[in-house]
């Protein structure tokens, strides 16, 4: 499969009005507030929700690797179709709707346990659920950002969002881990519900973002797309071809998919070591998040000079190495003792050293798309990225059972080591054609 030259599909230039910079743009403000928001509420659920399962219905690991493959499964089941429903939607309609519907699931979790019915299988609907909303509610939002910031500005503005998401979460767990020092853990995902309430407030008041379904009405299907009236399949099938027809976007994405299913494999057994296994307390499991978000933070910040100093294809593969190797060593320091804190450090340098990646790889997908095909492109990539981690959580869930939690988090690190393979072609440094 081939398609154009990516500079045959120029990113479109900012509509009249909109000042160049991400915080000077009214609408960016609002959709920067709804998302630091709804992370704050998010950074509780990280801790509460596997507790519930953990702690308050005692699942066992093949259980709580179950509740993780829910919380992703719907990427994998509906994320190509969601990029093409969400070209043909109002995109702030649809970040409502899905802030909306996951206040609703989070809210039944502490009624049920308020009643007494809280069980396992309400869990799993739940994170399913919340999956459900979350594939629709990113998918608009990655799509909404280029119509709100000048595309020489889209990665000042992922860094913005990053890096207050990573500021966020960094109180979060902590706050988190206090609340449910406090109260139950279905009782602190209320505040959860609460967030999401406040973030479809804030997006209500998002104007720009509300500009219909995709352009292609008006102009026509751009180059490589199809158009509405050949069907859903021919919708999907032109993300599929531009992602995994362009080098740069196939190696990208190859690469994240194989970091998220190695690292999930580890990741949903973490709870099940720390809570289960070595029993700490709440508060100390959520020093783990804290310090994930703060070394996300700090890699934040230092991404689009690393870009600038040696490169994108040489920043974002050297990101991956590194925050797998320092990963791979935070694996045997998870004990209750003294050696918690060097695994706690190494947890949060891993994360720094892989915003990078993560940064580069959101920002050179919005550079590349056309318009028209941005959500299209956005579902696919999810779809491969996000639908690795059902499937890791679930080999994970296995392996916990079958060897222990510890085991899975070993076999999970040291396979992550992998995911630089898809990104060695492209080690050079610049990448002239897509701006840096």
């Amino acid at each position: 499969m081939t398609l154009s030259h990516p500079r045959s599909h120029p990113v479109a230039p900012a509509p009249a009005g909109v000042s160049a910079r991400p915080a000077a743009v009214p609408d960016f403000r609002r959709l920067w507030a709804a998302d630091t928001v709804s992370q704050a509420g998010t950074a509780v659920t990280l801790l509460a929700l596997p507790l519930v399962a953990i702690g308050t219905l005692r699942a066992t690991p093949f259980q709580a690797g179950l509740l993780v493959t829910c919380e992703y499964l719907a990427f994998l089941l509906v994320g190509l179709p969601a990029g093409a429903w969400v070209d043909r939607s109002r995109h702030r309609r649809v970040m409502v709707a899905g802030d909306l519907g996951r206040a609703v699931l989070l809210g039944s979790v502490p009624v049920a346990a308020l009643l007494g019915v809280l069980t396992l299988p309400q869990l799993y609907g739940v994170a399913f659920g919340l999956s459900l909303c979350t594939v629709f509610f990113d998918v608009a939002a990655q799509s909404v950002l280029p119509r709100l910031v000048d595309g020489e500005r889209l990665e000042e503005a992922n860094v913005r969002l990053e890096t207050t998401r990573s500021l966020v979460q960094a109180a979060g767990p902590g706050v988190g881990g206090v609340l449910l020092a406090v109260v139950a853990a279905p009782v602190a995902l209320a505040f959860d519900a609460c967030s999401y309430l406040a973030s479809a407030l804030l997006l209500a008041r998002v104007r720009r973002a509300d500009t219909g379904p995709a352009a292609e009405d008006v102009r026509g299907p751009g180059p490589g797309t199809a158009g509405r009236g050949d069907g859903l399949r021919a919708e999907i099938g032109a993300g599929l071809r531009f992602v995994f027809g362009h080098p740069r976007l196939r190696a990208v994405t190859l690469a994240a998919a194989l970091s998220n299913f190695c690292g999930t494999i580890g990741a949903a057994m973490l709870m099940v070591l720390l809570a289960g296994e070595l029993g700490l307390s709440p508060l100390w499991c959520g020093l783990v998040f804290t310090a994930e978000a703060v070394g996300g933070l700090l890699g934040g910040l230092f991404t689009a000079r690393l870009a600038a100093r040696f490169g994108t294809g040489r920043a974002m593969c050297g990101s991956v190495l590194l925050s797998g190797v320092l990963w791979l060593a935070a694996v045997p320091s998870f004990h209750a003792d003294w050696r918690f804190a060097v695994g706690v450090a190494l947890q949060g340098l891993g994360w720094a050293a892989f915003m990078p990646f993560r940064i580069g790889a959101v920002t050179l997908r919005q550079r590349l798309s056309p318009p028209e095909l941005l959500g299209r492109v956005t579902a696919t990539v999810r779809f491969v990225v996000w639908g690795a981690m059902p499937v890791g959580a679930l080999v994970g869930g296995l392996l916990g059972e079958s060897f222990g939690a510890r085991a899975a988090l070993w076999a999970g690190a040291v396979a992550e080591l992998l995911a630089v393979l898809p990104l060695l072609p492209l080690l050079r440094s610049r990448w002239p054609d897509d701006g840096t």
